[in-house]
């Protein structure tokens, strides 16, 4: 009788799930296995609504298996030292878990490699479970680095690459008997989330991804910028903890074909580029890709801005809104976060790090790799080839959100203001903003965009 133990992490999901596929060639009997890891609670990376998330997906992840006669374990404690004893106390002989990109991730593993050394247990590292494509399996030719620094030719590259096949769910589980856990977490002794939180889990994550594949697919590259509407996936939280694989998608959505698959696949992409960049640069979690010598206002130079900010209470109405949207769902639309970001870090002049800490606070889907790298390009010091652009919270609220309707929905003070005014309600007569309990802007646009310009040397 042989076990195996198949570690998860970012991958709480059955169908498509390379270590569980292969640790069931090769053993009788499986311990699925969760740990839950006080490093990650020191690193204050388990936000309320990142926690509420995954009791979700862990609960939906234990009742799928037991349909299939097993069940998931959870243990406490360092990984290294959980995942030794279980394998030791079930007489495991191996060990699957997927690769992780962070640093984080590859201590962890080293860690573990080691531990389970030590008892004559082997690790098996799988790739291509939590991206499409591993980190590291491009590399630009000819040019001597290791990774790519622009997403266009590492797009070119990356869509000519051959997918590995989804794998189907397994038919049945055996767990040993030997397999000791703890209760499963509840989302009920989570405190401080969001009132608007989604719930989490593989089957809501495929149930949701049906839904939006029969309706907003097709319109998705027209679409997706459209605030009002909100055409998103909104499955970004269910590919951060892996209850949906990349893979499976975009096979999906290239046999579905059409622009707005293809549009779809473009933005899977980008997650495979943000991966491949920080495996590569592991730094970039806290430093700058690429410095521009930003002296950047801080926490106690902004004190009132970075508030007001944080409250969505700038008054700028499209800002406002998405930092509302972040706060009551967990979630924000993608065209708000890149004005939100634009605004606190090339208006404001904030350091990008803030915003990204705020963002980490409150996302579902806030994860290491994607929020510090997409912060890092908004405010110019990552891989964007247009470092110092500048996007205007009235030109882009007039672009995505016409009508107001976006604003309407998270600003209910300004409910009454008319279509063509919704985004510059300053330029309400004096008398009607006296009704309105509605702040005037922190700052003039104009004004950000002189110190901006200042600062970055481009007078």
């Amino acid at each position: 009788m042989t076990i195996a133990v198949v570690l998860f992490t970012a991958d709480l999901r059955l169908h498509d799930h390379p270590p569980l596929h292969a640790a069931q060639r090769t053993a009788d009997e499986i311990v699925p296995l969760f740990v839950r890891d006080p490093g990650i609670h020191a690193t204050g990376f388990d936000a309320p609504n990142r926690q509420a998330f995954l009791t979700d997906c862990l609960t939906d992840l234990d009742e799928q298996l037991r349909q299939r006669g097993g069940r998931l374990v959870v243990r406490t404690g360092p990984v290294a030292r959980e995942v030794t004893a279980v394998a030791v106390e079930c007489g495991a002989t191996e060990v699957h878990m997927a690769a992780g990109v962070t640093r984080y991730a590859h201590q962890r593993e080293q860690l573990l490699r080691e531990a389970l050394a030590a008892q004559g247990v082997t690790l098996h590292v799988h790739d291509n479970v939590t991206t499409a494509v591993a980190p590291g399996a491009l590399t630009p030719t000819g040019t001597g680095t290791d990774h790519y620094a622009v997403f266009t030719p590492y797009y070119r590259r990356w869509s000519q690459m051959p997918l590995r096949d989804p794998l189907p769910p397994p038919g049945t589980v055996r767990v040993p008997d030997t397999a000791r856990g703890e209760s499963l977490p509840s989302a009920k002794d989570v405190d401080d989330t969001s009132p608007g939180l989604p719930q989490g889990g593989e089957t809501a994550g495929r149930t949701r991804c049906a839904r939006w594949w029969s309706g907003n697919l097709s319109q998705y590259e027209d679409r997706h910028d459209d605030l009002a509407d909100d055409a998103t996936s909104r499955l970004s939280p269910y590919l951060h903890f892996g209850a949906l694989s990349p893979v499976e998608l975009i096979h999906r959505a290239r046999a579905h074909g059409g622009p707005g698959a293809d549009a779809f696949v473009r933005q899977l992409c980008w997650r495979d580029f943000h991966h491949q960049t920080l495996a590569a640069r592991p730094d970039t979690a806290t430093t700058d890709y690429r410095t521009r010598h930003d002296q950047w206002r801080g926490e106690d130079d902004a004190v009132e801005d970075i508030a007001a900010w944080r409250d969505g209470r700038t008054g700028y109405p499209i800002v406002d809104a998405g930092m509302r949207q972040l706060r009551h769902e967990g979630w924000m639309h993608n065209r708000a976060r890149l004005l939100t970001a634009s605004f606190l870090t090339k208006t404001l002049y904030v350091d990008w790090r803030i915003g990204a800490r705020h963002f980490l606070d409150l996302l579902v889907d806030g994860d290491i790799v994607n929020n510090q790298l997409n912060w890092q390009w908004v405010a110019g010091t990552g891989t964007d080839t247009r470092p110092h652009r500048v996007l205007s919270p009235v030109a882009q609220g007039k672009r995505f959100d016409p009508r107001g309707t976006y604003v309407r929905r998270w600003v209910p003070e300004l409910a009454g203001v008319e279509d063509r005014l919704i985004h510059e309600p300053w330029r309400l007569p004096r008398e009607m903003r006296a009704g309105l309990d509605y702040p005037e802007p922190l700052i003039d646009l104009a004004d950000g965009l002189a110190r901006f310009k200042q600062a970055r040397g481009r007078d």
